[in-house]
């Protein structure tokens, strides 16, 4: 029996094992989303009895959805826009300018990827707070930013010296300068760099929890994910519509990615053939 002959069916049972094992936490939030929250408590593996869009609904509502969308929206796109312009301005001056303190620089910005942030959340607070910088929008983009270059320098980094001067070099002696050469030679080349960072920061920036709890406090700056909490009270959890307004948290960021789906693919197949 020749067992080569039925290892591309073996590696496909196993891959879409793992796809269903990776995707059946999803599949849950779903199908819960649908039940009573009776249903949920009484067993939460089971199939839905019935349909219950009223639970989508009720998360609308509870959750001040539309208010924390916006929310989510500005700082997220903020965010992020910041952090590429930033990133890829400090990453090209880092490769191109070989100043001693741009090494030192730019290994102080690595060393701070290793710091975990529940280290710095209770100084941060206390120092924010104390300035009665806390409950802002800015204040938040401010942070993200600070937490977000580091990486984004690094991935700059890397890709832009693998770029060749000389490209740099002809647009120089046609008369361009170096802002110029830059957003128009230079930042171009780098769009495979600007396609994982957006995916990568948009996921973490959207879902993320911890941070803005700690900075917003008032219901109108609320972003999505801490709307969810609204659902916990001090004896019980509505799990019905908590699920609900998971899926619905979830929803934009899946049309984002099928939006950009191309782009993605290709920009992910520029970068490795680069």
């Amino acid at each position: 029996m020749n067992v080569r002959r039925f290892l591309p069916q073996l590696k496909t049972a196993l891959l879409y094992g793992l796809l269903f094992m990776f995707l059946t936490p999803f599949l849950l939030i779903i199908m819960n989303s649908f039940k009573s929250t009776q249903q949920f408590v009484e067993n939460p593996l089971s199939l839905p009895t019935g349909i219950e869009f009223g639970n989508y609904a009720s998360a609308f509502d509870n959750m001040d959805f539309l208010n924390g969308f916006m929310n989510s929206f500005i700082i997220t796109v903020g965010a992020v826009l910041l952090i590429l312009f930033f990133s890829s301005m400090t990453g090209y001056l880092f490769v191109r300018f070989k100043w001693r303190v741009n090494g030192i620089l730019f290994y102080a910005m690595l060393a701070s990827l290793a710091l975990p942030f529940q280290v710095l959340m209770i100084p941060l607070v206390m120092l924010y707070g104390n300035l009665n910088l806390l409950d802002s929008k800015v204040t938040l983009l401010f942070m993200y930013l600070g937490f977000g270059v580091p990486f984004g320098v690094f991935t700059f980094h890397g890709f832009i010296k693998g770029i060749p001067f000389e490209l740099e070099e002809s647009a120089f002696i046609e008369g361009s300068s170096r802002v110029r050469t830059f957003f128009q030679i230079v930042l171009p080349l780098l769009r495979p760099v600007f396609v994982t960072l957006i995916v990568l920061d948009v996921l973490w920036i959207w879902n993320d929890y911890l941070l803005p709890s700690l900075v917003l406090l008032s219901p109108a700056h609320k972003t999505l994910p801490l709307s969810t909490y609204n659902f916990f009270s001090s004896y019980s959890v509505d799990y019905a519509p908590l699920m609900a307004g998971l899926i619905m948290t979830i929803i934009p960021v899946l049309i984002m990615y099928l939006l950009l789906q191309k782009q993605i693919i290709k920009g992910i197949t520029e970068g490795a053939l680069k």
